[in-house]
């Protein structure tokens, strides 16, 4: 076991440069866990690699200011390093007008992850707050990313991509888990099993006898969990509706679809594909996200035509940007606003129902003072003068002849609190009967970005039970039923159907039903677990040496040890610059 301590004491002595590459280099492979690769257990090699860089900063660190200084840039480190690697697919946006766009690529790929790191700041300060030698560390670790993680999915609109909990729920039986308590519950017992094993030593190289104990549960719930989900899978046989979908993948440029010459052109591309063999046995046809470069609504010879190539009792989904004005009694325009919509138009050419998208893309599809930074020159994405406004709801669309769709555009299926029903549509009568994402990843080409939006998508249908219908411009398209299994899927970057049966709703799950509360719990446990492991676990090693305490000397180094007092209570009274505990 020397290796491990060795390790332990290294890493945890890292200072400058050193500890701040660490820092960068374990948050960036952190991404590994995560789609396409989701090789997961690398997280016990970077969340255990955090606790022992968290340990030096308490071991050698004096004083709780100098100490939480210390984790402050250590998260720091680790999240830039997580979130330059996990959100580099953003750049890929600025090159599809690289004329435009192109030159914010140095800052987008600097002020973004630099920002979201701010979050793993908060975490690990927070730790740092409650850390103490032994197995507490494991929960206080757990705490702290579990609320910070919390907190990057709800401050300024939220950005939960690629919460850890994802890690775990990288494949079939695990995923299972997002029924019962929801990713950012899950998150909190995945940070905790990923840093259990590299915390039986601590920053000294000692072991930890309660460290064990508290890794050997963590696995036995790994297992237990694991066990369950297979048994879920096994259990839970297919069960499709006597609904038929068509999924059409067109795969069009994002570069050559805003052109106006090219508008007529992947018009006919998507009627074509629509008149495939076998039409008259689909009932719902989905095209994806601003499938057409022109607003739907107001081009009567478009609907028209959709209308002529549906067989009867079949309609189309499909979304489409579209304007509303508002003019007073002598025709002057008051206001317009622009919308990212969602249409159903049946097979006399009306649209028969619309979604408004709700939760917008920051810099995507508006801009944080608009005007302003108009006035400026600047302009979202889109370049939709204005920005799209959003929608006010409910979050819900009718389809005629199917159960209701709980509709959702591009990113909206990422945020799981929001995905969640309102309590009136909880009961198994008023739920809806499926989920409908239509997206448009084509701006982030052949990269990371659409597979990590697609295994997402796939927990939100886990966590709710209810079968996804999922339809992107360049891919990936998939029918996934209410155990994330996937039924039928259009790969990444090719133009094609596939035609599927609609699954139908699961039971309604534990997460639907409670979804805060499961994440009250898990935090809940996680408190429980360090008050329990810091009253009740004496000592931080298994040598059978005396509880021990560092001492510091002004300058705040490590330096020699007393046997007379316990090294894991009290352990921020201060005297002078020398760090004093009290005894158990």
């Amino acid at each position: 076991m020397a290796g491990p301590a060795s390790l332990a004491a290294w890493t945890a002595g890292l200072t400058g440069a050193k500890r701040a590459a660490a820092g960068v280099f374990l948050g960036a492979v952190s991404v590994l866990a995560f789609a396409p690769f989701h090789i997961w257990p690398v997280l016990f090699v970077s969340l255990g690699g955090l606790v022992w860089l968290l340990d030096g900063c308490f071991r050698a660190r004096a004083t709780r200011p100098a100490r939480l200084s210390c984790a402050a840039l250590t998260g720091f480190w680790f999240g830039f390093g997580f979130f330059v690697t996990g959100l580099y697919w953003v750049a890929e946006a600025f090159l599809v007008e690289p004329w435009r766009h192109g030159w914010l690529i140095p800052l987008v790929m600097t002020v973004l992850p630099g920002g979201m790191a701010l979050f793993f700041v908060a975490g690990c300060v927070l730790a740092m707050a409650v850390w103490h030698p032994g197995p507490a560390r494991i929960f206080a670790l757990a705490l702290g990313l579990g609320l910070s993680e919390f907190a990057r999915g709800h401050v300024l609109t939220g950005l939960p991509w690629n919460l850890i909990g994802y890690g775990l729920l990288a494949n079939a039986p695990l995923m299972q888990l997002a029924a019962l308590f929801g990713v950012y519950a899950v998150t909190v017992f995945a940070v905790a099993l990923f840093a259990a094993p590299a915390a039986i030593w601590n920053g000294g190289g000692a072991r930890s006898r309660g460290a064990l104990l508290a890794a050997g549960l963590l696995f036995v719930l790994l297992g237990t969990s694991y066990v369950w989900g297979e048994m879920r899978l096994a259990g839970t046989r297919e069960a499709p509706a006597p609904l038929r979908v068509r999924l059409v993948q067109a795969n069009i440029d994002q570069a050559e679809k805003w052109r106006p010459e090219n508008a007529t052109g992947i018009f006919e591309t998507y009627l074509d594909m629509t008149r495939r063999p076998g039409l008259e046995a689909i009932d719902i046809v989905v095209w994806p996200e601003t499938a057409l470069p022109f607003p739907l609504d107001t081009s009567p010879d478009a609907l028209a035509a959709i209308g002529a190539a549906l067989p009867a009792n079949t309609v189309l989904l499909v979304g489409s940007a579209r304007w509303t004005e508002r003019r007073n009694a002598h025709g002057i325009l008051l206001d317009r606003h622009a919308y990212n919509s969602l249409m159903t138009v049946n097979s006399e050419g009306q649209v028969v129902s619309v979604y408004d998208k709700i939760h917008l893309v920051p810099f995507g599809e508006f801009l944080p003072y608009q005007e302003v930074l108009e006035s400026l020159g600047v302009m979202q994405m889109t370049g939709v003068r204005g920005g799209f406004t959003e929608g006010a709801g409910p979050r819900l669309l009718d389809v005629p002849g199917a159960p209701p769709a709980l509709p959702l555009i591009c990113y909206e299926i990422i945020f799981p609190e929001e995905v969640r029903p309102p309590p009136g549509l909880r009961s198994a009568d008023a739920r809806p009967g499926w989920m409908l994402n239509v997206t448009n990843d084509a701006w982030f080409g052949s990269s990371a970005g659409p597979y990590q939006h697609f295994h997402q998508a796939r927990v939100r249908a886990v966590e709710l039970g209810l079968p996804l219908i999922r339809v992107a411009n360049t891919g990936i398209s998939a029918v996934v039923d209410p155990l994330g299994r996937i039924l039928a899927e259009v790969e990444l970057g090719i133009q094609d159907t596939v035609d599927a049966e609609l699954p139908v709703a699961g039971p309604i799950t534990p997460y639907a039903l409670w979804g805060p509360w499961m994440t009250l719990l898990a935090l809940g446990t996680a408190v429980l677990g360090w008050l329990v492991c810091r009253k009740r676990i004496g000592s931080p090693n298994l040598t059978g040496q005396p509880r021990s305490t560092y001492e510091f000397d002004g300058a705040g180094k490590l330096g020699t040890m007393s046997s007379r007092r316990s090294f894991i209570t009290a352990p921020f009274e201060k005297d002078n610059g020398r760090e004093e505990t009290q005894p158990n």
